[in-house]
């Protein structure tokens, strides 16, 4: 489980992030929902306070706004993204966001010429929100440190993703490519509700609060050059973790790793998570 602050990151150096696959329990999460502080900004000036602090505490709304699927609206089957998010000024808007989208270092569909994946600009993630009822209470000049903490997320997340696939990577020479994302804010993943039970009987132990965020990717791991892809699955639980004691700033742990939907993911599984057990008990390394 690799750890993020919420400190201001540009994604030219988001490769940089050191993460390191989960090995242990999630530590406790007070936030239930997408990692913005909506109603911290309703409750103090948000030009007198840190806004990337302010845009990583608890949530007023229950899911993350651009990446759910709670309506008829027609969705982008890759993201379960509206297929046009509009960059125009929603009604009754006061400041001007920008309308310049992000590009992440994540390589998208089977083929270079697909590109990498875009973010939402801030004017597209306050137009998505607002169409799907989650833009209340938002001040708009928060919104572009929101996009600053979803798509930092989302890059530490893709990090993860390529450490666990790095034995393939050496093997094949070939970069894995994400095919498409979604976001399962209301459905525990198998091991989260776990935590959660063992919480119930050694809470001192173990998580007793839920991840305030779940995605399924499907990433494209190849199979060798002329030889096409082999799809697999990732889950990926979003919990928020003490803040950083140096900096006070608010932080969060990502649980990435393959869904257990086949033997190699299950091996994949047990090596990685028993490995520096067995290690450590053959006095190879001193701590975990």
């Amino acid at each position: 489980m690799g750890w993020f602050w919420s400190d201001k990151v540009d994604l030219a150096s988001a490769s940089k992030v050191q993460t390191q696959p989960q090995t242990g329990n999630p530590s406790s999460s007070s936030l239930s929902a997408c990692p913005i502080d909506h109603s911290a900004y309703t409750k103090s000036n948000p030009s007198s306070a840190s806004a990337s602090a302010s845009a990583a505490a608890a949530a007023a709304a229950p899911t993350c706004p651009v990446l759910s699927k709670d309506n008829d609206e027609v969705l982008n089957p890759m993201n379960n993204m509206p297929m046009a998010i509009s960059s125009e000024l929603a009604p009754g808007q006061k400041i001007k966001l920008s309308t310049e989208r992000t590009i992440s270092t994540i390589p998208r569909g089977e083929t270079p010429d697909q590109g990498q994946w875009e973010y939402p600009s801030p004017q597209q993630m306050l137009n998505a929100m607002l169409a799907k009822g989650k833009g209340d209470g938002i001040p708009e000049d928060a919104v572009e440190s929101m996009v600053e903490v979803h798509n930092f997320l989302n890059e530490g997340a893709w990090q993860q993703i390529l450490e666990w696939e790095d034995k393939y990577t050496k093997d094949t020479k070939i970069e894995p490519r994400l095919k498409k994302f979604t976001g399962k804010p209301h459905d525990l993943s198998p091991k989260a509700r776990m935590y959660l039970w063992l919480g119930q009987l050694f809470p001192e132990t173990f998580n007793t609060i839920p991840p305030f965020d779940r995605h399924d990717w499907t990433v494209l791991r190849s199979q060798g050059r002329n030889q096409g892809w082999k799809e697999v699955r990732y889950v990926i639980d979003y919990y928020s973790a003490p803040d950083d004691e140096e900096t006070g700033m608010p932080a969060f742990m990502l649980d990435t790793r393959p869904a257990l939907d086949g033997f190699g993911s299950i091996r994949d599984r047990i090596v990685t998570f028993a490995g520096p057990v067995w290690k450590k008990a053959m006095g190879e390394i001193d701590e975990f």
